[in-house]
C-alpha cells in the first residue's frame, strides 16, 4: 500500500503527463513517451535597441530559475524553526560508505544536457572529496532527461542498494524518480526548483521563488517599500510566481496591493502597462515586483513601465530573477535603483575557484547543487547518521557554495541570500547574506 505522499505524487505524475498527450492508458497497461514533456514558449532575444525581438524556443515543461548553491560539508550552528513536519524519506541505514545514487541527464537528446551533466558530476564528487576516503561512494545512473529514464535509473539504484537519490534535474523526472522510490524509505534530493515536486521523499535543492520573494519582499519592506503591486505573464510560469510571491508576503511586513498578467510578448506588455500604471497609483503602491527574467520580458516591461513614470523613487523595483546575469542587464534604465537577490559570492567564488582547479574550466551555472546535495549528504553521514527526513530537516542547515542553506519538511529549501540594488549601473550589496538563518530575511 503506497502512502499518502506517493499516492499524490503519482496522481499528480499522471496528470502531468496525460495533461500533455504522453500518457496512454489500455486496460490496465500504462505508456509514456520518453522523449516527451516538452512545449513551444516564447523567448526574446537580448535587446539591441528600442525594442526586443521574439524568437521561438523550446524548452522544458518545468524549467529551472536561476539557482544557488553549496561548499562546506558541514552543519551550519543556528537556530529556526522545526522543519522535521511531513513524511516519506525517512533514510535507510547500512553499513560501510554512503552508497548515493547520482541522477543525470546523460545520455539526453538536449543538446546542452551532457555539460549540465558532467558539471554536477564533477560537483559532486569534489564534494565527496572532501569528505575522505571511504566516506561515501558514488554510482552515477544516466536518465536520458525523459521521465522514463529517471523511474528507470531510480529502480536500478534502489536495487543495487542505494541510501540516497541526488538528482535528478528536470522536475518531471524527479516525481518519476520520487515515485519509483516510494515506499522504500530512500530520500530523492532532486536539483529541480520546481515546488510543485516537492514534498514526501522528495526534496528540492534549487533555489524556489518563494524563497527569493521571502528575502526580497522582507528587505523592501523594512526600507519602507511594503505596499507592492506584482506584474507577471499570463503563462504557466508568471502564475507560478505571482503565487510564490503572494505566499512569500504572509511571512513578511510586505502587503500585495494586487497583481496584473501581460501576454508574453512585446505588444501584450505594451498593452498592460497603463493598466499597470493605474493600478499602482490607484493601490498607492511603492514598490512593483517584476517577475520577468533578463533573457526574456524583463528588458521590455522595465523600459516601457519607466516611460510611463512608474518606477525610480516613487516606485522602487523589486527582481525574482538575477538581474546580474548577463551584465549587460545592469546597463538597463529602468532596472537602475532596483533590488534582487544573489548567493553569497564569497563561497561561490571558492567553489568556482577549486571546481576549476580540478577540472581545468570553471562549472556550468547549475553544476553547484551537486555540491550541495553531496555536502549535506557528506555532514550527516561523517557523524555516522542516516540520510533520511530528520537528519535533512535539520533546523541549522548546511554550509553550501551560495551561502547556508536548509531542507524543509515540505520538500522545499531556504537559502540565505544577499539583496542587492543596481546603482550607477554596478551591483551593490545592501544586504548581506546571512551566515545563519537567525537573521535571513531582515
Amino acid at each position: 500500500i503506497l502512502p499518502i505522499s506517493a499516492i499524490s505524487r503519482l496522481l499528480w505524475f499522471s496528470r502531468l503527463l496525460a495533461r500533455h498527450g504522453i500518457l496512454t492508458v489500455v486496460g490496465n497497461h500504462v505508456a509514456v513517451k520518453a522523449d516527451a514533456g516538452e512545449i513551444e514558449i516564447m523567448f526574446m532575444q537580448w535587446p539591441t535597441g528600442p525594442f526586443v525581438s521574439f524568437a521561438r524556443a523550446t524548452r522544458k515543461l518545468a524549467a529551472l530559475a536561476a539557482v544557488t548553491v553549496g561548499l562546506a560539508a558541514c552543519n551550519v550552528t543556528g537556530a529556526g524553526p522545526n522543519l522535521e513536519t511531513g513524511s516519506g524519506g525517512g533514510g535507510v541505514s547500512g553499513s560501510g560508505p554512503m552508497v548515493v545514487a547520482l541522477l543525470v541527464p546523460y545520455g539526453s537528446s538536449r543538446g546542452t544536457d551532457a555539460a549540465v551533466a558532467k558539471g554536477l558530476e564533477n560537483a559532486a564528487r569534489l564534494a565527496a572529496s572532501d569528505l575522505g576516503e571511504g566516506a561515501v561512494k558514488i554510482n552515477v545512473y544516466p536518465t536520458q532527461g525523459t521521465t522514463g529514464g529517471a523511474s528507470a535509473a531510480a529502480t536500478q539504484a534502489i536495487a543495487a542498494g542505494a541510501q540516497v537519490i541526488l538528482g535528478p534535474l528536470y522536475a518531471d523526472n524527479a516525481a518519476a524518480a520520487g515515485v519509483a522510490a516510494s515506499g522504500s524509505g530512500i530520500p530523492v534530493l532532486s536539483f529541480s526548483n520546481n515546488t510543485s515536486v516537492a514534498g514526501g521523499n522528495v526534496w528540492v535543492l534549487g533555489n524556489t521563488f518563494e524563497n527569493t520573494a521571502r528575502r526580497v519582499l522582507g528587505f523592501a519592506a523594512a526600507q519602507g517599500r511594503n505596499r507592492v503591486l506584482v506584474t507577471h505573464s499570463n503563462d504557466a510560469s508568471g502564475q507560478i510566481a505571482n503565487a510564490a510571491i503572494t505566499r512569500a508576503a504572509s511571512e513578511t511586513r510586505a502587503q500585495i496591493t494586487g497583481s496584473v498578467p501581460y501576454e508574453l510578448n512585446q505588444q501584450g506588455i505594451m498593452n498592460a502597462v497603463p493598466g499597470i500604471a493605474a493600478k499602482a497609483r490607484s493601490t498607492n503602491s511603492n514598490a512593483i515586483f517584476l517577475t520577468g527574467n533578463t533573457s526574456g520580458d524583463l528588458p521590455v516591461i522595465s523600459q516601457f513601465l519607466t516611460e510611463a513614470g512608474i518606477g525610480g523613487e516613487d516606485f522602487r523595483f523589486l527582481g525574482l530573477t538575477r538581474w546580474d546575469i548577463p551584465s549587460e542587464a545592469l546597463q538597463l534604465p529602468g532596472l537602475q535603483g532596483g533590488y534582487f537577490t544573489l548567493p553569497d559570492p564569497g563561497p561561490l567564488s571558492q567553489f568556482r575557484s577549486r571546481y576549476a582547479a580540478a577540472y581545468g574550466a570553471q562549472p556550468h551555472p547549475l553544476a553547484s547543487l551537486g555540491y550541495d546535495g553531496m555536502a549535506a549528504i557528506g555532514a550527516i553521514a561523517r557523524n555516522g547518521k542516516t540520510v533520511g527526513r530528520a537528519t535533512l530537516t535539520t533546523r541549522a542547515g548546511f554550509a553550501g557554495t551560495g551561502g547556508v542553506f536548509r531542507l524543509r519538511g515540505d520538500g522545499t529549501n531556504d537559502r540565505a541570500l544577499a539583496v542587492a540594488q543596481i546603482v550607477n549601473r554596478q551591483i551593490q550589496v545592501v544586504s548581506p547574506a546571512p551566515n545563519s538563518f537567525g537573521g535571513a530575511g531582515s
